[in-house]
């Protein structure tokens, strides 16, 4: 549903930066002060975030966590803090973190926030603060689209039967606990778990594995719409290289891997059916090049995110809001 552009004085739009429409491109028309353009800019979030899935802020003066912390709150909702975390990241203002610390070789698989709980954010943003040298986008994709081109009854498996994931945190294989969870304090974490709904065991060792079945796809709570929602393709095994694979399990054995996914009654997902959803979400990426500065805004359930390999300096950082959960 393209937008009149004349409703906005302040802001123009570009419905054509990319050809499949995502991201919308949004500018300042004189002054880059985000500040004087916040009526139009929260006006048009309004209408179109939920139906464009995402929004692209080039042009304005944004620069640091701060700036990029007041520009996130202006939109009503308090910025949500990463708890149960899955993936290493620092806090760099109230609400503002580091986007995940992996190695710049690594690829990042496109994902929804959160989609491995029962609970996530329905907005987020990144802030490009420093634009890498050579590639490091973070690529896009419609969630809507991804649910439509899943092979039906892949689909209808996931659909029926939800997804099992397990984690087991520590031994230098993978986020402690501690870090997972944002305290040392063994019964704040069991509390979280009750109220989350999470299976929590402690092992002998003093390590901890957590058990959560949650859900494969999801219903948008504005749009209705039908969106695959989950990170099985990241937690199964089959997402790591073969022999890194067989090694680990060659150590610690299926059943402390640092994480894996089932079905949600534990029974096995095929790995050829883990490969069929990487290959339809690499045919729905789309990306562009970070500029400094830039502001990404998505709608969490509506787009996809991850990150390609980069090379040189790159610092995106990256802020959450509106929790939002299905269940009771």
């Amino acid at each position: 549903m393209p937008i009149n552009p004349l409703t906005f004085k302040s802001i123009s739009i570009d419905h054509h930066f990319h050809p499949t429409g995502l991201p919308v491109l949004v500018q300042p028309i004189n002054s880059p002060d985000w500040r004087a353009c916040i009526d139009d800019i929260k006006q048009l979030v309004e209408q179109q975030l939920h139906v464009q899935g995402g929004l692209l802020f080039r042009g304005f003066a944004i620069k640091g966590a701060e700036e990029f912390n007041a520009f996130a709150r202006a939109f009503g909702h308090d910025l949500l803090n990463y708890d149960y975390a899955s993936t290493p990241r620092n806090e760099v203002s109230s609400g503002v973190y580091t986007s995940t610390e992996y190695p710049a070789h690594q690829v990042i698989p496109l994902h929804n926030e959160q989609a491995y709980t029962l609970s996530w954010p329905l907005k987020i943003w990144f802030h490009c603060e420093v634009a890498p040298e050579q590639n490091g986008e973070t690529p896009i994709a419609d969630s809507r689209l991804v649910y439509k081109k899943i092979d039906p009854a892949i689909r209808e498996r996931f659909v029926e039967h939800g997804l099992l994931y397990i984690r087991n945190y520590g031994n230098g294989l993978d986020l402690s606990w501690q870090q997972a969870f944002g305290t040392s304090d063994k019964a704040q974490v069991e509390a979280f778990c009750t109220q989350h709904h999470i299976e929590c065991i402690w092992k002998e060792d003093g390590e901890l594995q957590t058990k959560q079945v949650c859900q494969a796809v999801s219903t948008h709570p504005v749009t209705h719409e039908q969106v695959w929602f989950n990170q099985a393709h990241l937690f199964h095994i089959s997402n790591l290289d073969e022999h890194i694979r067989d090694t680990l399990i060659s150590i610690v054995g299926e059943e402390n891997l640092p994480r894996n996914v089932y079905y949600g009654d534990g029974s096995p997902i095929k790995d050829q059916d883990l490969q069929h959803i990487r290959e339809v979400l690499e045919q729905c990426q789309v990306s562009f090049a970070w500029q400094q500065g830039d502001i990404m805004m998505l709608d969490n359930m509506l787009a996809a995110h991850g990150r390609s390999t980069f090379s040189g300096a790159r610092k995106v950082i990256v802020a959450m809001a509106q929790g939002y959960s299905e269940q009771p």
